[in-house]
C-alpha cells in the first residue's frame, strides 16, 4: 500500500531535511509554504511600548508518497533532520493513498511511484528514465 506523508517544518530545515531525503532516495517531494499554529497557540513577543501575540506562524509543508514499507525510514528521518529540540518544530501526519496516476504516461499505483534512483527501486523493475 502506498502511503502520504506531510510533514510541517520549520522555513530554516527545509535545506536539511530535503536533502537527508534525497540521501535516502526519495526523489519526488513538494513543498507549500504555509501558516498556522499547534498546541503553542502561536508566541508572544515584545514591542517596544508593550507585548503582542503572533496566532500563526510560518511553516513549510511537505508532501511525498513512498511505499508503507519506507514510512519508517522517512519519518525517521524527517523527524531527526527537522528537530531543533524546541516547542514549534512541527508534526507529520501519514495517510493511505488509494491509487496514484502519472499524468504523462497513464502509469498507476506502484509503477507511477518509481524513479530511477529512488528509495523503492530495489523493489520494481525500471529500465526508464523519467
Amino acid at each position: 500500500m502506498l502511503k502520504k506523508i506531510e510533514a510541517y517544518i520549520r522555513h530554516e530545515k527545509l535545506d536539511s531535511v530535503r536533502l537527508a531525503l534525497i540521501e535516502i532516495g526519495v526523489p519526488a517531494i513538494d513543498t507549500v509554504e504555509v501558516q498556522g499554529h499547534g498546541r503553542q497557540s502561536g508566541i508572544k513577543l515584545a514591542g517596544r511600548h508593550s507585548t503582542y501575540v503572533v496566532d500563526t506562524l510560518p511553516r513549510i509543508q511537505m508532501n511525498l508518497v513512498v511505499s508503507e514499507d519506507e514510512v519508517d525510514q522517512v519519518v525517521a528521518t524527517i523527524q531527526r533532520t527537522a528537530a531543533t529540540g524546541t516547542q514549534g518544530d512541527g508534526a507529520i501526519f501519514i495517510c493511505p493513498v488509494e491509487n496514484i496516476i502519472r499524468i504523462s504516461t497513464g502509469e498507476e499505483g506502484d509503477d507511477a511511484l518509481v524513479y530511477e534512483g529512488e528509495i523503492d527501486i530495489s523493489e520494481h523493475k525500471v529500465d526508464r528514465k523519467d
